[in-house]
C-alpha cells in the first residue's frame, strides 16, 4: 500500500506543481528580488543619436520575415500590415518566403509591396525560413505567421529588446481573437501561459516562445532540425550560449482562434508531435549550459507539462486501487474529483457553462501531448504544416 500511495501523492503534486505551484513560486520570487535578473544594459545595438537627429535613423536594419504555404487569403494583408509599422521604411525589409506554394501567394504578395519574394520547393517551415535568413539584410532578423497581424508599435518593441546585448531572441505577445469567443478556452489559458512567461523573462530567460511575433540576432539565429520549431528551440539554445531569450508583452500582435475545441486538440496534437523530438533528442533537458534556476525551469513548465497525461494516469490508477484495498476516505474523496474533472469535460458539450468548458479545454489540451507522442512514434514528424482549421 505504500508505494501506491507513494506513487498517488508523487503523481498528484506534480501536477499541482506544474500546474499552479510552480507559477506560485515565481510571482513569489519576482516579488522577493528588488529588479528583473538580467536587466543590465551595456552598448546597444542602434547607434547613439547626434545633432538631435530623428530616433529613427538610429533604429537597426530590420528583416520581417513571413514563411507562407499557400496563404493567397491572408498574405496581401500580412503584407500590407507589415509596411503599416511604425518603423522607418528605410530601416525595414518584408520577405515572404512561399514554402512549395501551389497557389497565388507569391504574386500577391509581390503585389502588396514585399521587398523579396522567395518561391522554394516544399520543404518546411524552418526551412524556409533558414532560407529567408540566407538573403535577409537586417540586423535584426524577425518572424511571423501569415494571418498574425501586429500592431504598429510592435516592432519598435521588439527591437528595443536588443538593447542589451546579452539578448539574442525576443517574442512578443500574441493574442487570440475569435469570432464570438464560444466553444474555445484558449483565451483563459494563454493569459496565464503570458503571465508565467512575463515571470520567466524578468526571472531571467523564458522557456518558450510563439511563431507569431518573434525575432533574433541575425549573428544569434540558430539552424535547427526542420521537424523542431523555434517556439520550444531558440530559447533554450540561446541560454546554453550565454544568452537571454526574453518576452516583450508590449509588442503585439493578434491571430484568429481555432473556433472549436476539437480544432484545437487538432492544432495542439500537431504541435506536440513537433516538441517531443526536442524534448527527446533536442537537447533542451540537458542541463549542461543551464544555471540552476533556468534548469529548474525547464523541469517545472516544460518537462512536467508534457508528461502530465502520464501522470494523470498514474494519480487516477493508484488511486483506483488504494480505493480497491480500502486504503481510507480521504482516497475515496480524490477519486471523486478526479472523475468528477472527466464528467465536467464531457458535459461541457452539452452544458455551455464555463467551468464545464475550462474542464474540457484542460482534458483535450492534455490528451493533446499523449497524442502527439504517439502520432510521433508511429511514423515520425513531417517538417511540413498546414494551417489549422478556421484560422485563416
Amino acid at each position: 500500500m505504500l508505494a501506491l500511495e507513494v506513487l498517488f501523492w508523487l503523481s498528484l503534486g506534480l501536477i499541482l506543481w506544474t500546474q499552479l505551484g510552480y507559477g506560485l513560486a515565481l510571482a513569489a520570487l519576482a516579488r522577493a528580488l528588488p529588479s528583473a535578473a538580467g536587466a543590465r544594459r551595456a552598448r546597444p545595438l542602434r547607434s547613439p543619436d547626434r545633432g538631435g537627429a530623428d530616433q529613427s535613423s538610429s533604429l537597426p536594419f530590420l528583416s520581417l520575415i513571413v514563411a507562407a504555404h499557400d496563404e493567397q487569403s491572408v498574405i496581401a494583408a500580412k503584407v500590407e500590415n507589415a509596411l503599416a509599422l511604425d518603423y522607418p521604411r528605410e530601416r525595414l525589409e518584408v520577405i515572404v518566403a512561399c514554402d512549395g506554394c501551389g497557389d497565388e501567394t507569391a504574386v500577391r504578395a509581390g503585389e502588396a509591396g514585399a521587398d523579396l519574394v522567395l518561391e522554394l520547393p516544399r520543404g518546411g517551415k524552418i526551412r524556409a525560413q533558414d532560407a529567408a535568413v540566407g538573403r535577409a539584410r537586417g540586423e535584426i532578423v524577425a518572424f511571423s505567421d501569415a494571418n498574425a497581424l501586429w500592431e504598429a508599435a510592435a516592432a519598435r518593441a521588439l527591437v528595443g529588446a536588443f538593447d542589451d546585448p546579452l539578448v539574442g531572441y525576443a517574442c512578443g505577445q500574441v493574442r487570440f481573437v475569435g469570432d464570438d469567443g464560444a466553444g474555445n478556452q484558449e483565451g483563459v489559458y494563454w493569459r496565464y501561459e503570458l503571465a508565467l512567461r512575463a515571470l520567466e523573462s524578468r526571472l531571467g530567460s523564458i522557456t518558450a516562445g510563439n511563431g507569431a511575433i518573434y525575432a533574433t540576432t541575425r549573428d544569434a539565429y540558430i539552424f535547427v532540425d526542420p521537424i523542431m520549431g523555434h517556439d520550444l528551440s531558440l530559447p533554450f539554445n540561446m541560454v546554453k550560449r550565454g544568452l537571454r531569450a526574453v518576452y516583450v508583452p508590449d509588442a503585439r500582435a493578434s491571430e484568429k482562434m481555432v473556433p472549436s475545441l476539437g480544432g484545437e486538440f487538432a492544432r495542439k496534437r500537431r504541435m506536440m508531435s513537433h516538441t517531443w523530438p526536442i524534448l527527446l533528442h533536442g537537447g533542451i533537458l540537458s542541463p549542461r549550459g543551464y544555471r540552476p534556476g533556468y534548469a529548474l525551469m525547464i523541469f517545472s513548465h516544460r518537462l512536467l507539462r508534457y508528461i502530465t497525461p502520464v501522470l494523470h494516469l498514474f494519480a487516477l490508477g493508484a488511486n483506483v486501487a488504494l480505493v480497491g484495498i480500502d486504503a481510507g476516505p480521504l482516497y475515496s474523496i480524490t477519486l471523486a474529483l478526479q472523475v468528477a474533472l472527466l464528467l465536467a469535460a464531457a458535459l461541457a458539450g452539452v452544458l455551455r457553462a464555463r467551468p464545464l468548458l475550462i474542464a474540457r479545454y484542460y482534458v483535450l489540451t492534455t490528451a493533446s501531448s499523449a497524442a502527439g507522442l504517439w502520432d510521433w512514434l508511429r511514423h515520425g514528424t513531417p517538417p511540413s504544416w498546414d494551417a489549422a482549421e478556421g484560422t485563416r
